[in-house]
Order: C-alpha cells, then sequence, then structure tokens
C-alpha cells in the first residue's frame, strides 16, 4: 500500500528498517497501518484503527514497558504537546533508543532541534522532502515529571483542568462560551427544567460538563482524545462533581438512552478540515436520544450542520448567533 500522508511518503523513502519500530501521534494513514510495529497515540480513532489490522496500540498517557529498536514522533501543531510527546518518549524507552521526529514544515517540525536542545538532546536531520522534515535523536532516559504539564485555570466560577492537545487549552473557546450563555436561558428540555441524563460529546477540558453537573444533571461525558477524558475528569473533581467521562469515538462506546446531548463538536484533524465526527453526531444522535430528547451544539456559522440536521430530525431552530457561531437545537419526535 503506498503512503497517504506527505510525512509517510517522507518516511515510505528511506533505508530505516522500520519493522517493531513504536509509531507515536500518527496520522491515520494505510501505509502505517498495514505495517508492523505499535502505535502510541491519544486518538481513539488512530488506535482502533490498528487494533482491527491486527497490530498493538496504546492509547493511554502512559507508555507501558515495551521493547522497541526505535520509535517516529509524528510533530504535532502543538509544539508543547510535541515537547510532552518527546519528554515522555525520552523518559519511557532505555537510554540510547533512536527516535526520529517527522512533520511538514508549515507545521513547525523546524523548531524541533531547538526543543532537542532545550531538553539537553543532540538532533541531525535526515532528509527532507515532500514539504516535510525528518530529524533523529535518541531517548535520554531521564525521568519526567507526570504532572508537569497540567494546569488550572478558571471560567466563571469553575476550575479547568487542561493539557497541551485539549481544544482550547487553557482558555475558553468563544463558540463554547456561546454555547454556555444560551444553556442558561434555555433549558434543556422544551418545558422543563427537571434534571436529565445528559451526554456532552467532545467534553475537552470538561467546562460543559462540569456545568451541567452543577445544574444538577446526570452527566456522562466523553471524548475521542485520551488528553481530553483525563482533563474532564480533573475538572469535575476540582470542582467538587460527579459524572461518567470515557474515551469514543463520537457514539463508538456510548450506552443507554439520553434526555439531551450537548456538543461543541470538533471540524479539525490536526490542520486538516474533517466533518466527519460532527456529521455522524447529528445524524446517529435520534438513536441515543429519548423520544423529545434534544440535540443541542454550538457550530461555526459556515459550517454545513443544518442540511445535516434537517435531515436527522426534521427539523430544527437557532437558538444563538453572533455571526460567528451559531447554537442550534433539534429535537427527536415523540412517538
Amino acid at each position: 500500500m503506498r503512503p497517504q500522508s506527505p510525512p509517510c511518503e517522507l518516511l515510505a523513502r528511506q533505508d530505516a528498517d522500520y519493522r517493531g519500530w513504536l509509531w507515536v501521534a500518527p496520522p491515520r494513514d494505510g501505509w502505517l497501518e498495514s505495517g508492523r510495529g505499535a502505535v502510541w497515540s491519544a486518538d481513539l480513532t488512530v488506535c482502533e484503527a490498528w487494533r482491527q489490522a491486527g497490530r498493538p496500540a496504546y492509547a493511554t498517557l502512559e507508555l507501558p514497558a515495551v521493547e522497541v529498536p526505535g520509535a517516529v514522533l509524528f510533530w504535532p501543531k502543538s509544539h508543547a504537546l510535541g515537547a510532552w510527546w518527546l519528554e515522555s518518549l525520552s523518559a519511557a524507552l532505555p537510554r540510547g533508543t533512536p527516535i526520529q521526529i517527522i512533520g511538514e514544515n508549515q507545521g513547525g517540525i523546524k523548531r524541533v532541534p531547538k526543543v532537542l536542545a532545550s531538553m539537553g538532546h543532540g538532533c541531525r536531520k535526515l532528509d527532507s522532502a515532500r514539504r516535510c522534515t525528518l530529524f533523529a535523536t535518541e531517548s535520554g532516559g531521564a525521568a519526567q515529571d507526570s504532572e508537569a504539564a497540567w494546569e488550572t485555570f478558571s471560567a466563571g466560577d469553575l476550575t479547568l483542568a487542561t493539557h497541551p492537545g485539549v481544544f482550547g487549552h487553557g482558555k475558553l473557546d468563544d463558540g463554547t462560551r456561546l454555547l454556555l450563555e444560551t444553556l442558561q436561558g434555555s433549558p434543556l428540555a422544551s418545558g422543563s427544567r427537571d434534571p436529565l441524563q445528559v451526554l456532552d460529546i467532545g467534553c475537552g477540558d470538561g467546562i460543559l460538563a462540569a456545568w451541567l453537573a452543577r445544574q444538577g444533571h446526570e452527566v456522562t461525558a466523553s471524548d475521542v482524545s485520551a488528553f481530553a477524558v483525563e482533563a474532564t475528569r480533573r475538572t469535575l473533581a476540582a470542582n467538587g462533581l460527579e459524572g461518567a467521562v470515557m474515551q469514543s469515538d463520537v457514539f463508538s462506546r456510548i450506552d443507554g438512552m439520553f434526555g439531551a446531548i450537548v456538543s461543541n463538536p470538533p471540524f479539525h484533524q490536526e490542520r486538516a478540515i474533517d466533518y466527519g465526527p460532527a456529521e455522524r453526531l447529528i445524524r446517529e444522535a435520534p438513536a441515543h436520544l429519548a423520544p423529545g430528547g434534544t440535540l443541542t451544539l454550538v457550530a461555526n456559522a459556515f459550517l454545513p450542520y443544518p442540511d445535516w440536521l434537517q435531515a436527522a430530525f426534521g427539523g430544527f431552530e437557532t437558538l444563538a448567533d453572533d455571526r460567528r457561531y451559531r447554537v442550534f437545537r433539534a429535537v427527536k419526535a415523540r412517538r
């Protein structure tokens, strides 16, 4: 199978024997998934694809004890997250284990030598092509402070936990702010303010889950990212609130029926636009809502959500519109 992404095209032309290597935070790419070795990723969709191909996949934030001849890190758009992956790899792998770092030039890969120098690691450039660059270093075997990258910040009267790689990282997203303002002035279920079983999909740092739990709702929160799942757990704990939190690719691991679903769904995968998760959220939501249950979500004004809402629910209403973002609500018909 041919590589499907520029970084993998660059890797495919290397002389290195990558059999048995650990692939860290890679994109979805059939060339990788059909090869050999294991993956370590916070993205459940990546890990599930590797498992379906019969490959080992680690979706946890701590790498279990593994013996590998080397590791390849795909540099993310967040430099702080890239540094976290590097530090984690260096701490988890035996000293001297080869580590390669690959990324697109527009994604900031050229800053990697400075990042490595700040960690006391050497660095050499191996190759460049397809507007990508490949660097090489090796693990240092130093211990890592697993709590160092975790931070907290305040949003209203809530304390939120955050980590590089979590949506919004350290600030309240404007779309989420509009959604919260709208929820404060509109009950989740039409004509009722009674507590509901509520599902927060794409929970991020947990602000929606925490706010909903504080209103007395029974909250289930999910996200495809292991970083977001842990952030939401920490946010709930920091505010003395309870809720179930799980890693799920939209509804892939969600059981039960809900009185309401609330979401600020993602539409980016790194720098690429990806409408897939949001479309699945809207189209599959009725199957997870009780009769009369509601889907409330916020979206950038240019996104094609109205068509999907109309097709899935037969109608919807716009609760708020500040020209940048819109808050939509659709109701599952009562039989």
